[in-house]
């Protein structure tokens, strides 16, 4: 079953030990997928999304 909450900069902060400026900067610098939904200029991605991504990512380090 697909994992389809919605998480911010926080909760992939969190799954990922890091700062909240940290995803930012991931996002601006094109490290970090797309937002799978923009709502009010804000964007979100689904948990899967980002558990994909973390999986693949340069420099995976073991993360969750």
């Amino acid at each position: 079953m697909a994992d389809r909450r919605l998480w911010t900069y926080k909760e992939i902060a969190a799954h990922i030990s890091v700062q909240p400026d940290t995803v930012r900067s991931y996002r601006k610098n094109g490290l970090l997928p797309p937002p799978d939904r923009v709502e009010g200029g804000r964007p979100y991605w689904f948990a899967d999304t980002i558990r994909d991504w973390v999986v693949r990512r340069p420099r995976h380090r073991g993360d969750r």
